[in-house]
């Protein structure tokens, strides 16, 4: 996993200093098949850019590399890193599962566990959080409302919204 990191950094610094940045042939060969990855910046401990995606559909190494230079340069919530502030951000990598329906928010309730990213889904809106927004939000209910939030919805929405959940192995620097 420390190799995705790498490519991530390599990936963002190659872009910003005009170079072309090819991923060793070893680490292709570990992580070509199919995965679903979020890459996460910080600076000073303040969230910088934070872009992923929620289903395998290339190869892992390819979603790391793309959800990277995503995460650097198109967050809308951020203007694009710049080169003075690469050596001072922290990347985290993290690997999803595929995602698991859990049903309607108020009757699985209780089966939502603080490891769980989760996904709340309501008609044409949706929103996610990674298991790593436990740690800034640990308490059950606050943590959906504000997904639910996040998704543009009311604050108590999440008792009727569909919600599926997913694991996540994740490395950071």
């Amino acid at each position: 996993m420390k190799e995705l990191l790498k490519l991530a950094r390599e990936t963002i610094k190659a872009y910003l200093t005009g170079e072309v940045y090819e991923a060793d042939p070893t680490l292709i060969e570990e992580f070509g098949e199919a995965g679903a990855s979020f890459v996460t910046l910080t600076l000073d401990g303040e969230l910088r850019g934070c872009v992923g995606s929620l289903s395998a559909r290339q190869p892992l190494y390819t979603d790391v590399a793309e959800n990277a230079m995503n995460a650097a340069f198109h967050d809308t919530r951020f203007g694009p890193v710049v080169l003075d502030e690469l050596d001072n951000i922290k990347i985290e990598v993290s690997v999803l599962s595929s995602p698991e329906k859990l049903g309607k928010g108020e009757e699985v309730f209780d089966k939502i566990e603080s490891d769980m990213g989760l996904i709340l889904k309501r008609g044409f809106k949706s929103a996610t959080f990674l298991p790593q927004v436990w740690k800034q939000i640990p308490d059950k209910t606050e943590f959906l409302e504000h997904l639910s939030v996040k998704a543009g919805l009311g604050q108590s929405d999440w008792k009727g919204a569909d919600l599926e959940f997913y694991k996540v192995e994740s490395v950071e620097e």
